[in-house]
Formats: structure tokens, C-alpha cells, sequence
């Protein structure tokens, strides 16, 4: 049977959390560099087919793509190590504590973060010759985009900054389920599908991922969006982070290893 149930699939939750943890530094931020640079070719990829077709939703059908590679591939996002290292804390895991949580979470998230602005650089390369014409319609695209998930919250105040956050507990609660789905079949195309499922849910409804944004806003301010650093992290990166790891540890990972785990 290529199918999992969750009894079993939620035991290799805990294991994939504790090995995350015990992950060595080298192979840590290598794997969320790469991590954090396919998520941003995703993003363009899909950024580039809502242009060409006008219809937001064919991107939202295409973003996948990178997040199954990266899957496949091993590598880690930090919305990922959110619901899974825990775990391996509450299941009382031999020397797994907050401490080493917080240093994994800490690495991947610097591995994420470089990966992103690596692609964001070479792209912005890519997309005006060298920095010395105007940015192509997609990233023309982004940089509106990245105007109005940030200014776009700030006009509203404290209730932007909420919206960011709700939106952040909603966007990790489908991409973690997209981590579990991938430990659903043992066959590359179970794994492939079960993964695509939710993080179209997460794309078509414009929820928000703090590792897509670590790509989406400076690549957005090369491509010129009147915003800066300090609107970017204010508005957007900050609540977002923690709404994904609200969202993701309670509505995925607790939720499951309660129902299904040793938590029962």
C-alpha cells in the first residue's frame, strides 16, 4: 500500500523533528540555503504565469512545483522545523530542549534568509540587464505586490498588522499539512500530489509564508516598491513569522500528535 495513515505518519513526524534538531551546522544551513532559493524561483515562476495569462489562479496551480522539489530534495523551510522540532520536545526525546530547538529554528531561518536574497539578486540581474533597465512585467508584478502586503497593512494600523498575523496562522496551518502529506505515500507521485493539494489552498487564497517574503520583498525593492526594510519587517515579516508558527505547531503538528501520536 503506497498510502500512510496518520497512526504511523505522525511517529515519523517526531523522528523527522528530532533529526532536524540534531541536524549539524554545515548541512543545516546548506539545506536551508537551497531551501530558501527554490521557494523563490517558485515564486517567480508563478509571478511570471499570472502575467502572461492574467489569471492569478494558474500560479497558484504552478507555485507547487517548488515546494515538492525542495520536499523531495530534503531540504528544510523554517515554516517545516516549526511543527516538526517541537515535537521531538514534547514526545521527551533523549537531550532535545528549547535550546536546541531555538538554534535550529535560528540556522534555518539565516539559511532561508540567504537563499532567498542570493535568488533576489540574481534575478534582479536577470530581470533588468544588469540593474540598468526597467524591471520585466513580472517583477513589475512583484514589486506592486510586495507595496501592498506592506503599506497595504500599515494604512489599517494595529488591524493591518493582525491581518498580517491571521494570515500567516492560516498560510502555515496548509503549508505544514503540505510537509505532512508528503509522509503520507511512499511513492514519489503519492507524495507529489498529497504535497500540491494544500499549498494551492495557501497560494489561491493569498495567505502569507515568512520565507516567501524573505524573497518577495527584497526582490521587490529592486524591482523598485516604494517600501523599505523597516515597512517590510514592521508589516509583514514579523507578525507573519509568528502567525506561522502559531498556525503551523498548533493546527498541524500539536493537532495530529495529539489525535494520532503518544499525546492521545
Amino acid at each position: 500500500m503506497s498510502y500512510i495513515r496518520p497512526e504511523k505518519f505522525v511517529e515519523t513526524m517526531v523522528d523527522s523533528g528530532e533529526d532536524k534538531v540534531r541536524m549539524s551546522l554545515k548541512d543545516t544551513l546548506i539545506r536551508s540555503f537551497l531551501a530558501g532559493a527554490i521557494i523563490a524561483l517558485a515564486v517567480t515562476l508563478a509571478a511570471v504565469v499570472t502575467v502572461q495569462t492574467g489569471y492569478a489562479i494558474l500560479g497558484a496551480l504552478i507555485f507547487p512545483v517548488g515546494f515538492c522539489l525542495l520536499n523531495l530534495l530534503g531540504f528544510d523551510l523554517l515554516t517545516g522545523v516549526f511543527v516538526l522540532a517541537p515535537l521531538a520536545l514534547f514526545d521527551k526525546r533523549a537531550n532535545i530542549n528549547i535550546r536546541a530547538i531555538l538554534r535550529n529554528w535560528l540556522l534555518v531561518a539565516m539559511g532561508n534568509m540567504l537563499g532567498a536574497l542570493t535568488v533576489a539578486f540574481l534575478l534582479g540581474i536577470a530581470f533588468t540587464y544588469g540593474f540598468t533597465a526597467e524591471p520585466q512585467l513580472a517583477g513589475q508584478y512583484i514589486a506592486e505586490e510586495a507595496t501592498i502586503r506592506t503599506l497595504g497593512y500599515a494604512e489599517y494600523g494595529f488591524a493591518g498588522w493582525l491581518t498580517a498575523l491571521v494570515k500567516g496562522i492560516l498560510g502555515n496551518w496548509m503549508v505544514s499539512s503540505a510537509v505532512v502529506c508528503s509522509l503520507m505515500s511512499r511513492t514519489v507521485s503519492g507524495k507529489v500530489i498529497a504535497m500540491w493539494l494544500p499549498i494551492v489552498i495557501f497560494y489561491g487564497l493569498v495567505f502569507e509564508h515568512a520565507v516567501v517574503n524573505m524573497f518577495l520583498f527584497p526582490f521587490g525593492i529592486l524591482m523598485g516598491a516604494p517600501i523599505t526594510i523597516a515597512d517590510w519587517l514592521l508589516w509583514n515579516q514579523f507578525p507573519v513569522a509568528i502567525g506561522n508558527l502559531i498556525g503551523g505547531l498548533s493546527l498541524t503538528g500539536l493537532a495530529l500528535y495529539f489525535t494520532y501520536g503518544k499525546g492521545r
